[in-house]
């Protein structure tokens, strides 16, 4: 049989070859690129199209469940829709971008709720400025061959030239961490005036799309600065050094300088977060920069940057989110994982609950009283109904009965098996028909895996897509997956001596991750032996509710719309 009429269709021109064979109509496809702004518009009409969906062939591979399908235009999601989405998330977004390299890019509204944050104008401006510096000095133009050139050379006291500065941010630990760092190191890099450029490691390629139109995010592999991967604190052009030998007066004698703001980093090094980037760090072109926590709340403290970040974020508890709905697109193949999913398992559940598990003991092995507390918590906040005694047999569920869809996540899927056998074995207490669901379960963490942190990414996303969600303490994997979503989760707190927690969860103050690992000194002052009193600081900054340590972003309910 020709390939073409075989039903192993692979990408969209195979799709319409497969709908001519069959003589049916072949969903809307424009394979160019969009080339000009005027065509370009045209991406919101077409994203109204109701589309097609096409299913091939189907396999089950325990542990995990991807079913293999191809789909066409914008997924079940979009035909169930009657109304005009705005693809564009209030203008978050340009229009012009190729739908067909990043479908998740202007597709994603169509499987998430509405913004519940809007972007402020002033956000929206800021972010065109950073896009045209990013075009205007990123990889491949001449002033970014210039500022590379003079990296290379070695040249010292070189004041920025062409208007272009730089942020390198290393890629460092488990793909949650990852993803805290670029939304970081993206603020970081509108705050100061600098064009971003992310280490791609070994994944990162695999897992999101370009953000900036015309240009990438990615360092060039041919990046010039020797052993940059190996740099450490106690590296000669680490900040905290630079700031012991005095070395930050008027004139700039650093070809770059390296920012270790890792959670357990020195004090010295943390003065970082304090520098307001005029008096010394903007005439250094090239700055690197390793972290692995969120540092967005910190930023908020830092008097320089204050006034600046009001007018980007007059809401406070929507930081991450918005610079996320920005800047994280998955790839087509990490977004074909989470429609796939979605659309077999979740889509038509009434109520979908998403459980996010992390385990913080040895190789990660099951223990009861983690079950044990997921079952506290959900029982506590009605989160999941209780079961009837299985002996006698139950009524069967009523007609029209809800049903509640659980997207279970975890690098064990004992859980998983315990809640789905639990409701398999019981009929639900208030007639509710419960489905468990879990896409993988890799037993354990292997950092830069290029499969499973591509699954990592769609589970964060799926996690994303549910109505309420419940996550394990001290975990950046919750703290994305919630996030993404605009979510408030219920955080389950960090047991200790194998005990359930009393109460076993508590509902977060806001959906803002927690930036773990922050300096105790007051950036007016860089006292390093004074405890920081955040209270007293900004009313919008508060200890963590699952690390007293932690720092996390909220609306203070004096500043919250009536």
């Amino acid at each position: 049989m020709d390939k073409k009429c075989s039903g192993e269709e692979s990408n969209w021109l195979e799709v319409e070859e497969a709908a001519r064979c069959t003589g049916k109509k072949a969903p809307i496809v424009n394979p160019r690129r969009w080339s000009s702004a005027a065509n370009a518009m045209a991406v919101a009409l077409i994203m109204t199209i109701p589309p097609i969906l096409f299913i091939f062939s189907g396999r089950l591979d325990a542990p995990a469940v991807w079913i293999k399908s191809t789909v066409a235009g914008l997924g079940a999601r979009g035909a169930e829709s009657s109304k005009k989405l705005d693809v564009l998330l209030g203008g978050l977004l340009l229009p012009g971008f190729d739908e067909q390299s990043c479908a998740s890019r202007y597709q994603s509204v169509y499987y998430r709720k509405n913004m519940t944050r809007s972007p402020t104008p002033y956000l929206i401006d800021r972010l065109r400025r950073q896009e045209a510096l990013q075009r205007r000095c990123g990889p491949g133009t001449d002033a970014y061959r210039r500022a590379s050139d003079r990296l290379k050379s070695g040249v010292k006291g070189v004041d920025t030239v062409d208007g272009c500065s730089y942020l390198v941010l290393l890629s460092y630990r488990g793909l949650g961490n990852r993803i805290l760092a670029a939304a970081s190191a993206f603020l970081y890099a509108m705050l100061t005036g600098r064009v971003l450029l992310v280490d791609r490691g070994k994944t990162m390629g695999d897992l999101f799309c370009e953000p900036f139109p015309g240009t990438t995010w990615l360092l060039p592999l041919d990046f010039p600065l020797q052993g940059y991967r190996d740099l450490g604190e106690d590296a000669a052009e680490s900040y905290g050094n630079v700031t012991l030998r005095n070395e930050t007066g008027g004139s700039s004698e650093h070809r770059f300088v390296y920012m270790h703001l890792d959670h357990a980093a020195s004090v010295e090094n943390k003065l970082a977060y304090c520098d307001d980037h005029r008096q010394f760090l903007h005439r250094v072109q090239w700055v690197v920069m390793r972290t692995d926590v969120y540092i967005a709340p910190i930023l908020f403290l830092n008097p320089a940057y204050q006034q600046e970040l009001h007018r980007m974020f007059p809401r406070k508890d929507s930081v991450f989110y918005i610079v996320s709905r920005y800047l994280l697109h998955p790839t087509n193949d990490v977004w074909g994982m989470v429609t796939r999913f979605y659309d077999s398992y979740l889509k038509s559940a009434d109520e979908r609950l998403g459980i996010q598990i992390r385990v913080f003991v040895k190789d990660d092995k099951p223990v009861q009283h983690i079950l044990d507390q997921i079952l506290a918590c959900t029982s506590q906040e009605r989160l999941l109904p209780g079961v009837l005694p299985s002996a006698g047999g139950a009524p069967p569920p009523p007609a029209g009965a809800r049903s509640k869809a659980v997207l279970v996540t975890g690098l064990n899927g004992w859980y998983h098996d315990s809640i789905r056998e639990m409701y398999w074995r019981s009929a639900s207490a208030n007639g509710e028909v419960v489905s468990v669901h879990q896409p993988s379960r890799e037993e354990h963490q292997r950092m830069f895996h290029r499969m499973q942190d591509m699954k990592a990414l769609a589970e964060m996303y799926l996690l994303s897509m549910t109505d309420k969600i419940v996550t394990s303490g001290w975990s950046t994997f919750g703290y994305v997956g919630t996030a993404l979503g605009g979510l408030t989760p219920y955080i389950m707190i960090k047991p200790e001596d194998e005990q359930v927690p009393d109460p076993p969860c508590r509902r977060a103050m806001s959906m803002e991750p927690c930036a773990q690992g922050p300096p105790y000194f007051e950036c007016t002052r860089k006292e390093v032996d004074k405890l920081l009193d955040t209270g007293n600081l900004v009313p919008h900054v508060r200890a963590c509710e699952d690390m007293s340590w932690g720092l996390k972003l909220i609306e203070p309910i004096s500043e919250k719309d009536v």
